[in-house]
């Protein structure tokens, strides 16, 4: 099923931006029917240029605003980024030393966390305790300063908000500024980024109250300011009110347009918020560990090898974002999308746009018939985590394929490719009661391979796909599938996910 889209290589500058037949249009369609989004913000980077920023949907339901350029969505965990950017400012002005305990900061930090350098919050590899209910700095000293560590510092990774609290208290302390003054003088006023904020800016942003006017807006037409506006998403929960989401000061607490996250993002690419070459590679190349494992993601940013590619995501309770970014040089694209709906994970769709700009950028198989996500971590080490997440969620493993061993057993050379073949025999058994000439697609199987270039793959066949033929692509029991296998090869294909 790999597959090679156009007989010439489309390249940057190409006026064709569909993927497989589809348009970039008709995937953000598809996929916002599938998950249900009520507003989504696409931007498009080929860097320099921003060529493509599109609004989908509605931003708020309620009030019936329109997804638009200058919609702000919260970023959830791209927010982390932005701290990362001023550490690193305030390292290259020499206010800041990475390897010092953030005790020399913190005077609060108890002794047992001493140990802990600065370098460890950037990297998630600091071992402190999570406590979700605590966003406040001393709120989370009082709460935590009995518990233990989770692992020592520096020796293993753990994705953890408080990571990012307590280096967004270390800029204040040093900067003698809140830590949203700062981000905002040195990164979001220091690019223009006019439709960036936090919660508490919001009211900032001229907007006209369409409930006044039976949610029509009307000013615009005598008072030039309201003439393609600033507003903000708003999400609501299943009784129709509205979620406002709690943060965590530094790691998940910015509001921006899709649009702004592009050019702050293009801005990162090279000089203009760090100056120097190695300090950027601080904060987005891969690291080790003390036994010498690699670790593909530093500050919620996590690397992959194809084409330079990067990316940033997650949400906060109501909305979803993604960010990623291809750093080869010949592309420099990146993809923007912002939603107004929790859980969506735009990896997979994220992919797909970026094949749209350029077939270097595309996973090189069937994305109309497979699910694809690249993973960060080798074969077997993939492999041990899929296998972990079903033991956790007690799917029993079948088989396992090691297609590379068996070509070898035969003289044949083959790169690294195994297949995991589970499955619930109860819910299997309810599709064969309808169909039992469905039981040749069953069990369940997630394939994972290393390509040419080294880059890790996990995929499996898309479900409503499969169950075409069967007539059930539409049965509760083939959507709940796709969403099934999606959550587990995402946590298989991340560092970060259930280490």
């Amino acid at each position: 099923m790999n597959t090679k889209e156009h007989k010439e290589m489309k390249l940057r500058g190409s006026y064709d931006v569909s993927y497989l037949d589809n348009s970039v249009d008709q995937m953000i369609i598809d996929f916002m029917k599938e998950e249900e989004i009520p507003g989504l913000t696409l931007a498009i980077v080929q860097a320099p240029y921003i060529p493509r920023v599109v609004g989908y949907g509605l931003s708020d339901v309620k009030e019936k605003r329109l997804a638009s350029v200058n919609t702000m969505f919260p970023v959830g965990p791209i927010s982390q980024a932005f701290c990362a950017v001023a550490i690193m400012q305030l390292y290259e002005e020499g206010k800041i030393d990475l390897d010092k305990s953030i005790q020399y900061y913190l005077s609060e930090i108890p002794d047992m966390w001493k140990d802990i350098r600065i370098i460890d919050l950037l990297h998630h590899a600091s071992g402190l305790p999570h406590y979700e209910d605590k966003i406040l700095f001393h709120d989370v000293i009082d709460a935590l300063k009995e518990e233990p560590l989770h692992f020592l510092p520096g020796e293993d990774v753990e994705m953890n908000p408080i990571n990012f609290l307590f280096l967004s208290e270390i800029i204040e302390r040093i900067s003698q500024q809140s830590y949203h003054e700062f981000i905002t003088e040195k990164q979001i006023q220091f690019l223009n980024l006019r439709h960036t904020g936090f919660y508490e800016n919001l009211s900032q942003f001229k907007h006209e109250d369409v409930s006044k006017s039976d949610y029509i807006h009307q000013m615009f037409k005598t008072n030039g300011e309201y003439i393609d506006p600033t507003e903000y998403s708003r999400s609501y929960d299943e009784s129709g009110i509205e979620i406002i989401p709690q943060v965590t000061k530094g790691y998940n607490d910015i509001w921006a347009s899709a649009q702004d996250i592009s050019f702050w993002d293009i801005g990162l690419a090279g000089g203009v918020l760090i100056h120097d070459i190695e300090n950027r590679n601080k904060i987005y190349k891969p690291w080790n560990l003390p036994n010498g494992q690699e670790v593909p993601a530093v500050a919620g940013w996590q690397f992959y090898k194809h084409r330079g590619l990067m990316d940033i995501k997650g949400g906060v309770p109501g909305y979803s974002a993604f960010l990623s970014r291809f750093t080869d040089s010949h592309e420099l694209v990146c993809v923007t999308l912002l939603a107004n709906k929790e859980n969506v994970d735009f990896t997979n769709l994220g992919r797909k746009i970026a094949g749209a700009f350029g077939d270097l950028l595309s996973t090189n198989y069937d994305d109309n018939q497979l699910y694809l996500i690249e993973g960060q971590l080798s074969v077997q080490e993939t492999i041990l985590k899929l296998e972990k997440e079903l033991q956790r969620r007690n799917i029993p493993l079948f088989a396992k394929f090691d297609h590379a061993k068996n070509a070898q057993d035969v003289g044949m050379n083959l790169r690294e490719t195994s297949v995991l073949v589970f499955g619930a025999p109860k819910v299997g058994t309810n599709l064969m009661l309808i169909d039992q000439s469905i039981a040749l697609q069953l069990p369940l199987k997630i394939a994972v391979w290393q390509d040419e270039q080294g880059s890790t793959w996990l995929a499996f066949e898309k479900t409503r796909k499969m169950a075409e033929h069967y007539g059930l692509e539409n049965h509760p029991i083939i959507i709940k599938m796709q969403k099934l296998l999606e959550e587990i090869v995402h946590v298989g294909a991340s560092v970060y996910e259930r280490r």
